[in-house]
């Protein structure tokens, strides 16, 4: 993987802006197939109660994946490290394939994505430039690990509480939570060192207002 040069400060501001800009309101192309299980696809075999289910879990999976484009793009935005800033941009493409996979399952649940969109954006941009800036790429990369496993055990969770029968969630649920757990091994061997556990608690009482609240908004 080639390393691209750091961007001048005025051309990285503009490059942000365009990112947040594209991952908030823009529609997203998928480099890889959506996974589809075998059968059929369509919400029609699911009762209101278990669509209503599955649309606010995969909203939630999608606000998930806006938080993680925001952390990966100020990650390589704070780092000086060539090489470690071509590693988030290489963890961000995978995870706009999980926005496209989701906001598809969205629209064909008939559901939409979460009206806080922009504040979920800012708030994990805010703390991946942050932990970049101020704490150093280990601790960066930390911030990855963390995250990445705390969203793993969500998804995990979310595999539980899906309808048995909507498997086209359940496949793209599966194919992200083997994602993130290959994106937190590679931060691991980048370099990252554990987080404190207060700070560990602190992230996963924002993670819990932030599912809570998508889950319906």
């Amino acid at each position: 993987m080639n390393a691209r040069p750091a961007l001048s400060p005025i051309d990285a501001l503009l490059s942000a802006a365009d990112g947040a800009l594209r991952t908030v309101f823009g529609a997203h192309r998928a480099a890889r197939p959506c996974p589809r299980p075998a059968g059929p696809t369509d919400a029609a075999s699911l009762s209101e109660h278990e669509r209503r289910l599955s649309g606010a879990l995969m909203r939630v999976n999608h606000v998930g994946e806006v938080c993680a484009q925001a952390l990966y793009t100020a990650q390589a935005l704070a780092t000086r490290d060539a090489a470690l800033r071509a590693h988030f941009e290489a963890a961000a493409r995978d995870e706009v394939d999980h926005l496209a996979w989701t906001e598809q399952r969205l629209a064909e649940l008939g559901d939409r994505t979460s009206w806080l969109n922009p504040l979920w954006y800012a708030g994990a941009f805010g703390i991946g430039l942050l932990a970049g800036r101020l704490a150093g790429d280990r601790v960066s990369l930390g911030f990855v690990v963390e995250t990445e496993r705390q969203v793993e055990q969500h998804l995990e969770g979310h595999l539980d509480r899906l309808p048995a029968q909507d498997a086209a969630s359940r496949a793209i649920v599966q194919q992200m939570k083997e994602d993130e757990a290959r994106h937190a091994l590679d931060a691991e061997a980048a370099g990252a060192v554990p987080l404190p556990a207060p700070v560990q608690w602190l992230m996963r009482g924002a993670a819990k207002v932030m599912t809570t609240t998508a889950h319906h908004v």
